[in-house]
């Protein structure tokens, strides 16, 4: 799912819902009572009295650790866009691949046999954005969910697919060419769908790149180590020159470092269903319309809207 909200600058200000609020708050709560602790301790007990504790080194670290973390967000909003390239790039693939089949197969409006045997090969492509979405996701489980697009011997075929988008491009190579052989296809034209086919495996397999590639787990242990290490050793730099107002200013330098941390693992992994990756589901609704609407069905599904501000 995707947050959609466009709201004014205020609400902005006060927004949790869609945040990484959700996932930083324990930290920044333990950092802020230890904060807490700190300066309290220094105003009644002069924990820090006599000992030449500069904020320098902190300056010089967060700068540092700053830049670190811009590059770990640029890494994951790489992964993030590429994935949208990619399902981008399925929706147009499958609005070809349904013109291609319209025209290419068959010679003229064709009779009723051709015009059936266009609305399977359609189907088939309409259920490979909903069986790559359930691959990504993990929800192998919900395949009944193909069963509108699929024959009932199909479906049950797929059940036993370990790869289940393959196996749909593999059973619409297979009509395609059945059609060919009953001279339904110019042979010009069946390199022509055939390139579209293989235009979904390559987009199937950019997509399983980025979903089985994870940002490298010594990489994030380090950034997480220095972020965790800097947010607690914070109060020891700023308590001497602020005083009471330490809490406040860790609290609001741990929100940033922790946010930023926290942001790059929200969108390194695109696929999933947090509030900000990708809206799969309403891509495959987009798609399956537009097909449904060149097969020239009245009855569409609806388009997918936004729930409690999010797309899924």
């Amino acid at each position: 799912m995707i947050v959609t909200n466009r709201e004014s600058w205020l609400y902005f200000m006060f927004a949790a819902r869609g945040t990484t609020l959700s996932r930083i708050w324990r930290r920044l709560a333990v950092n802020l009572t230890f904060a807490l602790v700190m300066t309290l301790g220094h105003m009644e007990y002069g924990w820090l009295d006599g000992r030449d504790v500069t904020p320098l080194p902190f300056t010089l670290i967060g700068f540092v650790l700053s830049i670190f973390l811009g590059f770990r967000i640029n890494t994951a909003y790489d992964r993030y866009w590429e994935g949208r390239r990619l399902w981008g790039q399925l929706v147009n693939t499958s609005r070809t691949l349904a013109r291609q089949i319209q025209t290419l197969v068959g010679a003229g409006p064709g009779d009723a046999a051709v015009i059936e045997r266009r609305r399977r090969l359609i189907h088939l492509v309409m259920a490979f954005p909903h069986a790559l979405r359930m691959r990504l996701r993990g929800e192998e489980a919900m395949v009944a969910d193909l069963g509108p697009f699929v024959t009932a011997g199909e479906l049950e075929q797929l059940k036993r697919e370990r790869n289940r988008p393959n196996a749909l491009v593999q059973r619409l190579a297979e009509l395609l060419d059945e059609a060919y052989r009953a001279e339904l296809v110019h042979p010009m034209h069946l390199s022509l769908l055939h390139q579209s086919l293989t235009s979904l495996t390559d987009i199937q397999g950019g997509c399983e790149r980025i979903a089985n590639t994870p940002i490298p787990f010594a990489y994030q242990v380090l950034l997480r180590h220095i972020v965790g290490a800097y947010c607690y050793a914070l109060p020891f730099g700023v308590l001497l020159p602020l005083g009471l107002l330490t809490p406040v200013v860790v609290l609001m330098m741990s929100y940033a470092f922790y946010g930023l941390d926290a942001l790059g693992e929200e969108i390194q992994e695109p696929f999933g269903s947090d509030p900000n990756d990708l809206p799969l589901s309403a891509l495959c609704r987009t798609i399956e319309i537009d097909l449904r609407q060149r097969l020239g069905e009245a009855e569409l599904p609806e388009s997918a809207q936004p729930h409690h501000g999010q797309l899924l």
